[in-house]
């Protein structure tokens, strides 16, 4: 989830896309490399530790939903690729592995954010010009906000599936039971979390981010 209100031109919003798709496939092939290095090659053997984007797009998430929200305007992005697969038995750390998978993709996220904010604030010193700092300033933007925002407690967020499997076994099958309710209620959970997130969150979320994009790269918003 981005905030648009930061881009001023279409090309800043297409440019802003394209970061958001690649940096989506990124997080997820994080998750993928996490658990094959955890025991589990389900990711591996489906073809997805991959930074190609063909087989991880979705085309609703990746493609329409983004699209549609760019052309009208909307003052946030959002979107997904397709999960990478993976199967939590085969993790050879059975206490914290499932975990260490679902933060993954956040993790790396996050660690972009940091590198290349540090290159915006020290990249003109370094001789670096206004199209790779902006570049720079974009990625730096949108990993963190997409890093953060999978952070959240709320299935399927990454936030969640980590909570669930690094509670205890009686507690962690009660958020099992409230996934599947969720998973179940389809697009009208997501719906309604996505209304109840930017209603009453989404400004303190985003506070939170631009505090941090500040103290990275050094730049006001």
């Amino acid at each position: 989830m981005v905030p648009l209100r930061f881009y001023q031109s279409n090309m800043d919003i297409i440019l802003a896309l394209i970061v958001l798709i690649l940096s989506i496939i990124v997080h997820e092939v994080a998750h993928g490399y996490a658990a094959d290095s955890l025991g589990d090659p389900t990711a591996r053997l489906a073809g997805r530790l991959t930074l190609n984007p063909i087989p991880h797009i979705d085309l609703m998430g990746s493609i329409v939903l983004p699209l549609i929200l760019m052309l009208s305007h909307s003052p946030l992005f959002f979107g997904w690729a397709k999960p990478v697969p993976y199967n939590p038995y085969n993790l050879s750390n059975k206490r914290w592995g499932e975990a260490m998978v679902a933060v993954a993709g956040s993790a790396t996220n996050l660690v972009l954010a940091v590198v290349f904010g540090l290159i915006v604030r020290f990249g003109a010193g370094l001789g670096l010009g206004a199209v790779p700092l902006t570049i720079a300033y974009d990625i730096t933007l949108v990993n963190l906000f997409l890093g953060l925002f999978n952070l959240l407690p709320f299935p399927p967020l990454d936030g969640f599936t980590a909570l669930r499997a690094a509670l205890p076994w009686h507690l962690g099958a009660k958020l099992r039971q409230f996934e599947a309710f969720i998973r179940g209620a389809g697009p009208i959970a997501l719906i309604l979390f996505l209304f109840v997130f930017y209603s009453i969150f989404a400004h303190y979320f985003s506070d939170l981010v631009i505090s941090l994009l500040r103290l990275l790269t050094g730049v006001g918003v």
